[in-house]
């Protein structure tokens, strides 16, 4: 373990608001392995790694970073960079095994010493309650495409407010729906590779009635100062031209991207465009009487997150897609600029870009960035250092826009870097890492990379020096 380097006296020149939360984050299958033990049954994702073909080398989450078992060492870490905030994952399996019934002591047991651990150390826990390990057993019975799935999720939540709602004050009911349900269902690029736009569309919609029962019986359960949030994706949709077509194509894009959460969640309506845009794949009748005033249950922030812009054109996805109602409108092109190892264009502007847009579009919801950062080919010297300028250059650029939009009004209350550690990265196996901290996979050593002591410098600061 490589300690925290003092730096040399500079100058602040982007100094964040006090008490902005500078934190890290992590999500339960990437980082957690301990796959089969103290009563954890698979999940959607424990079954897509399995069959052939679907992650990269085979790899599974069986593993991971082991911290099922490092929980300590990483807390550590997470002290010596000085977050005041960690934004995990509890994995449903592991606490509620079948999705259905009493909650499993020994699961709940270790997300109770999590929270004790990071409370020890002075550090605020963030709880999410799903990044996308669904039981397989619910799955089996229809998965997010069914109402009954949205319904466990709200069982499921009361099983996690009874457990650490002593502990935890600030809570996130859902990572990424967009992901989970157009990913999951639509493409079938991720678990559990349903390849159905209807089924990705009626997925969407009881992620919002899910997240709309868990906050619900959140607000019932948990201390009036608790935080209640959810995380969302959104899409920084560019049409290639000021065209009439390209406008349309990206009018079409934030609709099925942005907007069919974001109006529900909150303004209670379904975006109308959206209606008429996938008439050809759904009638939308699985949407009841009721729905959306539990949709709107009012929440105390929105998490972002944020990884690169997306820009469109007029014309026909030439490639699969998960954009229902969309493949024969819109084309993808690639924005310009350097890249990262996941191929993804390296822009920050398009985070400001989200961020004045939600200012304008949902003034008085507190913002918080809480997922940001990038995948690079990291790898350690043979001293054991693990240099990584790229990355501290992207978040260099990402946190430098964060203040720009402070500073043009955006209510912007914290940034959670992803990710503290290298990690499963989902299809892609042990190939991408996104951590500021390296791990050697063969013998789960964690290293320090430059980012993190770059990052370290930024907290104590409380800003960006030049």
């Amino acid at each position: 373990m490589t300690a925290v380097d003092a730096r040399p006296e500079t100058t602040t020149e982007l100094r964040f608001p006090p008490g902005f939360r500078w934190g890290t984050a992590t999500a339960a299958y990437q980082i957690e392995g301990a796959a089969a033990e103290d009563g954890r049954t698979p999940s959607i994702w424990d079954t897509f790694s399995r069959e052939p073909g679907r992650v990269r080398n085979g790899d599974t989450g069986d593993i991971a970073a082991d911290h099922y078992h490092r929980m300590r060492e990483d807390v550590a870490l997470m002290k010596q960079l000085g977050v005041t905030d960690y934004r995990f994952s509890v994995s449903w399996p592991r606490v509620q095994p079948t999705g259905r019934g009493p909650g499993v002591q020994k699961g709940l047991d270790f997300y109770r010493r999590l929270t004790d651990a990071l409370l020890d150390a002075g550090i605020r826990p963030v709880a999410t309650l799903y990044h996308w390990d669904l039981p397989q057993e619910l799955e089996d019975a229809g998965g997010w495409p069914q109402r009954e799935t949205a319904q466990r999720f709200g069982d499921y939540a009361g099983i996690m407010a009874d457990a650490l709602g002593d502990r935890v004050r600030t809570w996130t009911t859902l990572n990424e729906p967009w992901c989970a349900a157009f990913l999951g269902y639509g493409s079938g690029v991720h678990a559990p590779g349903r390849t159905s736009a209807s089924a990705s569309l009626r997925a969407a919609h009881h992620f919002n009635l899910a997240h709309g029962w868990a906050a619900q019986l959140l607000h019932t359960a948990l201390p009036s100062t608790s935080e209640i949030s959810l995380t969302l994706n959104l899409h920084a949709v560019r049409p290639l031209t000021e065209s009439a077509a390209d406008r349309d194509a990206a009018r079409r894009i934030d609709a099925v991207g942005n907007r069919i959460f974001l109006d529900p969640v909150f303004h209670g309506r379904l975006p109308e465009d959206l209606v008429r845009d996938t008439a050809a794949v759904t009638d939308w009748s699985f949407v009841r009487d009721g729905d959306l005033e539990v949709t709107s249950t009012p929440i105390d922030s929105l998490g972002i997150n944020y990884y690169s812009p997306t820009v469109v054109a007029a014309g026909s996805s030439d490639s699969p897609s998960p954009w229902a109602g969309a493949e024969e409108h819109v084309r993808f092109l690639p924005a310009p600029g350097p890249r990262t190892a996941m191929d993804w264009p390296v822009d920050a502007d398009g985070l400001y870009e989200l961020l004045t847009r939600l200012r304008d579009d949902l003034p008085g919801v507190p913002l918080v960035i809480t997922e940001n950062g990038a995948a690079y080919d990291d790898y350690a010297d043979p001293s054991g250092e693990v240099h990584d300028p790229e990355r501290v250059a992207y978040l260099q650029a990402h946190l430098a826009a964060v203040h720009r939009a402070i500073g043009d009004g955006a209510d912007v209350r914290g940034y959670f870097l992803w990710s503290l550690l290298d990690n499963f990265e989902w299809a892609y196996g042990y190939s991408k890492r996104f951590g500021i901290v390296h791990v050697d996979f063969a013998t789960q050593r964690r290293t320090f990379k430059d980012s993190a002591r770059w990052y370290a410098d930024v907290i104590a600061r409380g800003g960006l020096t030049g």
